[in-house]
């Protein structure tokens, strides 16, 4: 990021509101974007050590050489748990097994810092300047889509996805993280990025999740078929199923427009 980045966070602070930017990465096993970065193996690698403390020290590492380029989100950790191989994103995924994925959680104490015991339960905890902010992806189920297709569809039931797909993001909030990014898939027919979220903002009683929701890159608009179909309705429905921060690579503009209209004609309430 250097000056340019500056510049921008400069320019962000001097508006009225004076909103900083949060500059996001997918810094998933390395920061890759970085000259002279260090690599690690990818999730899959790391899953098979079994060794939470290694993927703290991996964590640390991470967050230190993001943080030296000026960036201060990583969308990572992916705690996927991939149970069909046919996915070509398996390799994103520490394992098949819930409980190793719940152990590998540890990698968020090494990006965000270790909790400490007078933490709030379920708040965001970023432990200084040599650490950067994590994001657990993708809510959820997105490990057994049919067929290992992305983006389908998951077919089981709410004991199945609690027991195998939900349990380290229990671990991640437990550690304080700080985002939760929702799936492309769909769970039983429904689009994750729709309803999955309204039931993430539901648990958050049950979780005590104080963190923020994002969506995946251009997730709203999978919310009709085909995509983009209606973009309003997305915008719309996915502010309204509890997304706090939309991720929008490309049509910004018409993303700003859509959602200040919902917002001035009360479609969406000013406090979400």
């Amino acid at each position: 990021m250097g000056q340019h980045g500056q510049r921008f966070q400069n320019g962000a602070l001097s508006t009225r509101l004076g909103i900083p930017y949060i500059f996001g990465i997918d810094v998933v096993h390395g920061h890759s974007a970085a000259y002279g970065a260090t690599i690690f193996p990818h999730n899959s690698g790391l899953g098979v050590t079994r060794d939470p403390l290694l993927i703290k020290k991996i964590g640390a590492a991470i967050a230190l050489e993001v943080r030296a380029t000026g960036i201060q989100y990583t969308f990572a950790p992916c705690i996927a748990v991939c149970r069909d191989p046919r996915c070509g994103r398996c390799y994103e995924s520490y394992n098949e097994d819930p409980e190793i994925v719940r152990l590998m959680t540890e990698i968020i104490s090494g990006l965000q810092g270790e909790i400490t015991d007078d933490s709030e339960k379920g708040a965001p905890f970023v432990n200084g300047q040599q650490k950067i902010v994590a994001c657990a992806k993708h809510y959820v189920g997105d490990g057994e889509t049919h067929l290992g297709e992305n983006t389908d569809n998951t077919m089981i039931s709410s004991k199945k996805m609690f027991g195998i797909h939900m349990s380290a993001y229990n671990d991640s909030v437990i550690k304080g993280v700080a985002t939760i990014m929702t799936s492309y898939s769909s769970w039983n027919g429904v689009k994750c990025t729709l309803t999955v979220s309204q039931q993430l903002v539901t648990s958050k009683n049950k979780l005590k999740f104080k963190g923020f929701v994002i969506s995946d890159c251009q997730g709203i608009d999978s919310i009709t078929d085909p995509p983009h179909a209606n973009y309003t309705y997305s915008i719309l429905a996915g502010i309204n199923a509890g997304i706090d921060m939309v991720m929008v690579p490309l049509n910004d503009t018409e993303f700003i427009d859509g959602l200040t209209y919902l917002v001035k004609n009360k479609f969406i309430v000013l406090y979400q």
